[in-house]
């Protein structure tokens, strides 16, 4: 089997645009879901919706995610077919100019990291057969079903758009258990799926690769990489784990969380979540320290808290290890920080 291009990144923890959850919004809403219950736990606000050039966290999008699958666990692929090539902004018009169905393949794993998929595809030859291969990695499991069919739906809708007709689809493999009804399923793959298969894929006739598509354009092709290069490096180079470290660190009432929690709400085995911060030069406990003092100094100076409050409120068993921990941080006591501003 031979491995058509290699995917940018094989993970999803990466920025992204804020078109998949207005996306997401809208479907719910139109099924009757409350939308401050599908952002619930996002931290969305509703400047960041309706700037269509916003740009939003993984995490961010995943409450979303959650908050949608509790309530339609089966809707993946009727979602997931709402995803049309223009969804992906500038990466969605390089699929379009593109010259063929395999340039198309070839552009969406190279700039991966500009999609809103969670799960890591592949796409590899066997024989005459493409083969289509979704992972979750390490997608929480409560989100892991309803994100593989929603990313393979809109996979096979964005080539539908591109070839302008049906997918040769020969076969569609899914891990988890069959939902109740079908039809949707049917209806966009063309086959019925394998359910509690062994993997996640689809198998399409590689004949597809080959089909030259309507709109192609070797000048708009070449503009529009441009583009996705410039944001894709301007995206690589922001901070990414440790800023969902430590936003959800923000949050915390009294910092009882362990790296294993903290690792655990980001879809993270903590082996993994302490190698992503030590790639970014931080840990955990720093982390911990960073957010633990800047609230320290909120429930002094700000709140008027006594030592003692302010030791338990932060998740100390006593005043003295927050005395000695506020020492280190800012290089005297809280007594002393009191002082220097009455002074």
């Amino acid at each position: 089997m031979r491995t058509l291009a290699d995917p940018a990144t094989r993970h999803w923890d990466f920025p992204r645009g804020i078109a998949s959850v207005a996306l997401l919004l809208r479907y719910g809403v139109e099924r009757g879901l409350p939308r401050h219950d599908l952002l619930a736990g996002s931290d969305l606000t509703d400047g960041q919706l309706a700037d269509p050039a916003a740009e939003i966290t993984a995490h961010q999008e995943l409450a979303v995610v959650r908050n949608l699958a509790a309530r339609l666990p089966d809707a993946g692929v009727d979602a997931g077919r709402r995803y049309h090539a223009t969804t992906f902004g500038v990466l969605g018009h390089a699929f379009l100019s593109a010259a063929t169905v395999q340039d198309a393949v070839d552009l969406a794993l190279r700039f991966l990291d500009l999609s809103f998929a969670f799960t890591a595809p592949t796409a590899a030859l066997n024989g005459d057969r493409l083969v289509l291969s979704l992972d979750p990695g390490a997608l929480p499991a409560d989100v892991a079903p309803f994100l593989v069919e929603r990313d393979l739906a809109a996979i096979h809708t964005v080539i539908g758009e591109l070839v302008g007709g049906e997918v040769p689809v020969v076969s569609v493999e899914l891990r988890h258990p069959a939902p109740p009804d079908l039809r949707v399923h049917e209806e966009v793959f063309g086959v019925g799926p394998t359910f509690s298969a062994p993997r996640d894929q689809s198998v399409v006739d590689a004949a597809l690769l080959a089909r030259a598509l309507p709109l192609a354009s070797p000048e708009a092709t070449a503009l529009c990489e441009q583009q996705c290069e410039d944001i894709a490096a301007r995206r690589r180079r922001k901070p990414g784990v440790q800023d969902e470290v430590r936003r959800l660190l923000e949050r915390s009432a009294r910092f009882e969380e362990t790296m294993p929690d903290v690792a655990r709400a980001l879809g993270l085995s903590p082996r993994t979540l302490r190698r992503r911060l030590t790639e970014s030069g931080t840990g955990y406990q720093a982390l911990l320290d960073e957010v633990r003092a800047a609230r320290a100094v909120v429930l002094l100076a700000d709140r008027g808290l006594s030592v003692e409050r302010a030791a338990d409120a932060l998740g100390f068993a006593e005043s003295a290890s927050f005395i000695h921990a506020f020492r280190r941080w800012y290089g005297t006591t809280p007594a002393g920080f009191a002082r220097s501003r009455d002074a």
